[in-house]
């Protein structure tokens, strides 16, 4: 089940907020490999460490990395820092963090108390790339947002191997990871207290909800990582938010099942969600494109509202992004209606933020 091998850091590279890039030698070959310090402490050159290839070995999308386990030599001092939330739960790299809902927390008796978001509207997507493009979407008509990203556990588990969540850092007045995700600004355990954090903690005005990236993709209609984004709206229901779906709108994937609305999109807000929200549509697509989203969009519940979002100045603004823009390896000139999609729900969530801009 895991492919392990033994190997010496021969070189560093890129660093960014909680990951280190190297390389290794191991057996005659020189492999790429990411190392958490936080986790396992700073490999040095010349240092012997323990690697985990499996990811590398089946030459997944976002697994290019060997990762580093330990580094025996120089293991990192036990933390005496409070927390008592397990996260990675009886894996062996388990972890102590603190959650901002504990008891030790100096959160704890404001989410103890706290039951409702107040009408904070949510965007919630199923792939992490559309992260970026919600928030630029959102930043157009309301630069000064105070916007929380919410990072569930379908994908990556730790925030740190995101560097668009690095990157986005001065963008967010924070991010939370919740379930057994970890590395987030606050740690939380599930995605309600997460999303009280959000509003009532870091005081966020909206909050953008996705799976870390790395999803996984069975070909099935349920067995998707990111189908728990209907989880996530039905929690900001009870909690009283305004869920907002960031579409996945394709006229370029290569699959058919992606072209139009991804039935992944369909099944998640469709099936899974059971509370109604708003789905953001831009209103610029091509005529061949807008007709097959209109079909597969009429088979929506009537719970969900269709909501036609103008898409005027969306584009300029994701070129201005801070991040690298990409979806299965298409970045904005090869895929431009998934990123305009995810910003047209960002836009229109901008809209039901109390008070407005």
């Amino acid at each position: 089940m895991i492919r392990w091998r033994v190997g010496e850091v021969v070189s560093t590279g890129r660093e960014w907020s909680g990951a280190l890039e190297l390389e290794t030698a191991v057996e005659g070959a020189i492999l790429p490999a990411l190392a958490y310090p936080v986790l396992v402490g700073r490999p040095e050159l010349g240092d012997t460490v323990i690697l985990n290839t499996s990811a590398l070995s089946l030459d997944l999308g976002t697994g290019g990395y060997a990762l580093v386990v330990a580094v025996p030599s120089r293991l990192p001092g036990d933390s005496a820092g409070p927390g008592h939330l397990v996260k990675g739960r009886y894996l062996p790299t388990q972890a102590t963090v603190l959650g901002v809902d504990e008891q030790d927390s100096p959160h704890h008796q404001t989410l103890r108390d706290a039951e409702s978001l107040d009408g904070m509207p949510v965007v919630i997507a199923d792939l992490h790339s559309a992260v970026p493009a919600v928030l630029a979407g959102i930043r157009l008509d309301y630069p000064r947002a105070k916007v929380a990203y919410l990072m569930t556990d379908g994908g990556a588990l730790v925030a740190w191997f995101s560097r668009t969540v690095s990157e986005l850092a001065d963008d967010l007045v924070g991010t939370v990871t919740v379930g057994q995700a970890l590395g987030g600004d606050l740690e939380a355990v599930t995605v309600h207290t997460g999303l009280l954090a959000a509003r009532h903690v870091l005081g966020a005005d909206i909050a953008i909800v996705a799976q870390g990236p790395g999803n996984l993709g069975t070909g099935t209609t349920w067995g998707f990582s990111g189908v728990v984004a209907g989880d996530a709206v039905n929690a900001v229901a009870v909690l009283e938010g305004l869920p907002v779906g960031a579409l996945r709108i394709s006229d370029a994937d290569p699959r058919s099942r992606h072209r139009g609305v991804s039935h992944h999109s369909l099944t998640t807000f469709g099936r899974v969600a059971l509370a109604g929200l708003d789905l953001a549509v831009p209103e610029g697509l091509p005529r061949e494109l807008r007709v097959r989203v209109e079909d597969d969009l009429a088979a929506q519940p009537d719970r969900n509202r269709i909501v036609y979002v103008s898409d005027r100045g969306l584009l300029d603004a994701l070129a201005a992004s801070p991040v690298t823009l990409s979806t299965m390896g298409r970045g904005l000139d090869e895929d431009p209606w998934y990123f305009l999609a995810g910003a047209a729900a960002g836009r229109h969530a901008a809209s039901l933020i109390p008070g407005g801009p």
